[in-house]
Order: structure tokens, then C-alpha cells, then sequence
């Protein structure tokens, strides 16, 4: 009997270009002049901004269009910090947002753009537009209007946000006092542009980068194990593990080897076309999401002492397609768990959740509160209760 002829559909994301090699300064007073901004608000990271000379660069390069400076976004993304960014911007007139930092940087940045659009001056106001998962593991998005304030990403970590529509922010006045990160999403959320400069990522502290790169071989790996996965996506993030494998590596021996972090840079982003075009992700992505929104553990660091259980508990459904995994990872003919596992190793990066301080009284509410998540019915073995998800915490202690 044949095999089923594939089908699908791709679509392109509201995406218009990645700058990629070139100094971050110059490339943005380029893309301002080509979009014709009059009034530019950065968001930078806090620590980014005070140690080094990035933002001066930024003055220098935008000059009198250099609407607004805004510094304050918490880990995680918290709402109160958007709110306040939000109105930042709107007092300044904002007719562009660029951001300069990491992911929680960002994916503040596409929550601006949706206040903006959506007259959103209070915290409380978000309830109307976060993503539900109901028991039935449908996930319900709330209409938003489409932002004209679009943003231009200089990341300096590679946690990948800047190439997704999607924006996780944290809620943390909750009734039960649990921290909950919260998804949004809206198709103009994505940045219209992404300038890749390896040299802004250099003051990065290397647990970050190298930690973030894990982040992007989670989004690749789970891309290809994903149950409704596409050749697009497949080939990128074959490639994109090819790229973060040997970067990872070579920026680890030489932090300098601008070379290495270009090649980093190249496969986050390669690590999220599947991201951009729908393609469900699974187990690790939905722990990561609450233990990072409720544990307080980072966005990469969730992905290190996670994905590998998570592949381990998936093989018996997708051995093929992990096979492509460590193939891509340099190590063919080993299980892709212990492929991943033998990747976070080599980079000195923590392997379980004490190590990332994770207390033993709170793998309970974590269980419970992945299932909540949208990744966790879309795993490629289901996951039928919190029982299932404590089991993979406790392989990961």
C-alpha cells in the first residue's frame, strides 16, 4: 500500500527582512530612513544599558529621532513593566519600536505594539487578549487589532523570540500568589525587522548565550519532532542544529570567535521557521513556560534540564525522526536525548532542576500548571494528567 501523499500550507510571516553581520547602529539608522520614522523608542536591558556603550550608539546613530529610552523590563517579561513601557511610548509618540537585549526585552516589545494598538493603559486590561487552554487542550486566541507600530530586534542573546508573533508575559498578581506566564499573539506582534550583529552579543555573559543557544536547539528539535512538522521547517532546523552544534561549541573555547557567533546567530533563527508558521512544539517548551513564569528558572536554562527527558519520553512515537537529531547534533547513531544531554555537557551548563534552583516543594504546582500550557496536548506522546508531567520533573531532579 502507498504512503499518503504530504500536504500543507506555508506561509510567509509579516516578516521583512533579517539583517545579518553587519554593525547594529548603522543598520538601524538604515532601516529608519527606509520606513521613514520620525519617532523612535528604544527598550534596552537594563544591565546592557549600564555597562555598555550600545545606547550611546544608538543616540548617535538616530540623532533627533531618538524618541525615548525605556529600561525596566523585569525577567520574564512581567505585566506591570509592559504596561509601563506601553505608556512610555505612547506619551512619546512612538512611530517605531527597536529593542536591545534579550528575550524578555522582545517579547516586551511585541506586547507594546499590541497596547498601542489596542488602547491597553492598565495591567488588568491584558485578560481581554491572553491565549486560554481549555480542558479540551484547544487553545483560544481573543481577536486584537494589528499594530502599526512596528518593531526593528537587535538580540544579543539567542533565545529566538525576535522571529515569532508569539509574546509569553508573566502575571504576577495572582489571586493564589503563583507567578503565570501568560501567552499572547497577534500576526504584526512579529518585528518587521531583525538586525544580527555578533559583535553587540559580546558583554552577553557566557551562562546566557550559551544557555539561550539551548533554547534554539529545543525550538529545532522540537520543530522536527513536532506532530504536524513541515519540509520547510524541517530542512531549517536540521540546518540550524548543523549551525548551533558548532557554534555553541567554538564560542564556548573562543567567547571572541566572531565567526562562531554568527553562526549561533544564523541557526536561532533557522530554528524558527516552524515556530512562524504554526508548527506545534511539545513537552519542553510547555514545562519550560511555567517553570520559568512560576519558578523563576531562564528561558534557556528550562530547555537545558528539560528537552532531554522529554526526548527520552517521546522516542517510542518518533525513534526516526529523532534519529535526524543527533545526526544533525554530530552524533549519529546515538538516542537524540543523550545527544542533547551530551550538548548542554560539553557547554558546562546545569543538567536538572536543583542545579537551577527549583525547590522540591514546587514540582507539584509546576505539574499542574503545565497542563494549562498549549504545548503540552501537542506533544507527540500524550500527556494524559500532572502525573505524567511530576514523572519528567522527577527524571529531571
Amino acid at each position: 500500500m502507498k504512503s499518503p501523499v504530504p500536504s500543507g500550507t506555508y506561509r510567509y510571516p509579516a516578516m521583512n527582512r533579517v539583517i545579518y553581520g553587519q554593525n547594529f547602529a548603522a543598520a538601524l539608522a538604515a532601516e529608519r530612513a527606509r520606513k521613514g520614522a520620525e519617532r523612535v523608542f528604544l527598550m534596552a536591558g537594563a544591565t546592557l544599558s549600564r555597562e555598555t556603550g550600545f545606547v550611546d550608539e544608538v543616540r548617535a546613530a538616530l540623532g533627533a529621532h531618538l524618541a525615548g529610552v525605556f529600561t525596566g523590563i523585569g525577567a520574564h517579561t512581567p505585566r506591570l513593566d509592559v504596561v509601563a513601557a506601553a505608556n512610555a511610548a505612547r506619551a512619546a509618540g512612538a512611530d517605531m519600536l527597536v529593542t536591545l537585549g534579550g528575550g524578555s526585552v522582545t517579547d516586551a516589545a511585541k506586547m507594546v505594539g499590541m497596547c498601542l494598538a489596542n488602547d491597553v493603559t492598565d495591567a488588568r486590561q491584558l485578560d481581554a487578549f491572553r491565549a486560554i487552554t481549555g480542558a479540551d487542550g484547544v487553545t483560544r486566541r481573543p481577536a486584537t487589532k494589528a499594530g502599526a507600530v512596528r518593531t526593528v530586534s537587535i538580540p544579543t542573546t539567542l533565545s529566538a523570540g525576535e522571529f515569532s508573533s508569539f509574546a509569553g508575559c508573566t502575571d504576577t498578581r495572582t489571586a493564589d500568589g503563583v507567578k503565570r506566564k501568560e501567552s499572547y499573539a497577534s500576526a504584526s506582534m512579529i518585528p518587521e525587522a531583525v538586525i544580527l550583529d555578533p559583535a553587540v552579543s559580546l558583554p552577553t555573559p557566557e551562562w546566557l548565550w550559551l544557555s539561550t543557544g539551548i533554547r534554539a536547539v529545543d525550538h529545532a528539535v522540537e520543530d522536527i519532532c513536532s506532530i504536524n512538522s513541515q519540509p520547510m521547517s524541517d530542512g531549517a532546523s536540521l540546518h540550524a542544529l548543523r549551525l548551533l552544534a558548532r557554534g555553541l561549541r567554538a564560542s564556548k573555547a573562543d567567547p571572541e570567535d566572531l565567526a562562531a557567533r554568527l553562526d549561533c546567530q544564523l541557526g536561532a533563527w533557522m530554528s524558527m521557521v516552524g515556530s512562524q508558521n504554526g508548527v506545534t512544539k511539545g513537552a519542553s517548551h510547555g514545562i519550560g513556560h511555567v517553570l520559568g513564569g512560576t519558578a523563576g528558572v531562564a528561558h534557556g536554562y528550562t530547555s537545558c534540564v528539560m528537552l532531554p527527558h522529554v526526548l527520552r519520553f517521546n522516542a517510542p512515537v518518533n525513534a526516526a525522526r529523532q534519529a535526524w537529531v543527533a545526526e544533525a547534533l554530530g552524533r549519529p547513531g546515538e538516542s537524540a536525548g543523550d545527544a542533547v544531554a551530551g550538548l548542554i555537557a560539553d557547554l558546562g551548563l546545569p543538567g536538572t532542576l536543583r542545579e537551577v534552583g527549583v525547590r522540591a516543594d514546587q514540582l507539584d504546582v509546576i505539574a499542574a500548571g503545565s497542563m494549562h500550557d498549549r504545548c503540552i496536548p501537542t506533544n507527540p506522546r500524550p500527556i494524559a494528567g500532572p502525573a505524567v508531567v511530576r514523572a519528567l520533573l522527577d527524571a529531571a531532579w
